[in-house]
């Protein structure tokens, strides 16, 4: 039985925001927008922790990106505007809305906005480490 009265653990990503007891629905809209890696993404938008999961609605500017970095968790990136370049273990490969992209834990890469338009995605990581990656 969870306790309704607990205080939520401590957020692993600086800025996020944390489900607490008894919280089940997030307006991304109105979530602190914080970086998608601070010192190596152009990447915003919001960001939810819960105890395994870690979910963000980013949005990288038309020509920006993010430089090669890596993470000891694994990621998804489901692209729902633009094309979005990428450099996965030394793979480059384009995504378009509707595809979902795969970062396994640890894997080099480094991705970047087409210059025409902005690319906004929905991405989960698992929470074994914080939403931010380690710049190459």
């Amino acid at each position: 039985m969870v306790d309704q009265l607990a205080e939520p653990a401590a957020v692993r990503t600086p800025g996020a925001k944390r489900a607490g007891p008894g919280e089940y629905i997030f307006n991304l809209a109105s979530i602190n927008h914080i970086l998608g890696g601070p010192d190596y993404s152009t990447a915003n938008g919001a960001c939810v922790e819960g105890d395994r999961m870690i979910v963000g609605l980013m949005r990288m500017p038309a020509g920006t990106g993010a430089e090669a970095h890596s993470h000891p968790n694994e990621q998804w990136i489901y692209i729902l505007e633009g094309t979005f370049h990428a450099t996965i273990g030394g793979k480059a490969i384009e995504a378009k809305p509707g595809s979902v992209v795969y970062v396994p834990a640890d894997a080099m890469h480094s991705g970047k906005a087409g210059a025409d338009a902005d690319v906004v995605f929905f991405t989960v990581k698992d929470a074994s480490h914080s939403l931010h990656g380690i710049k190459a």
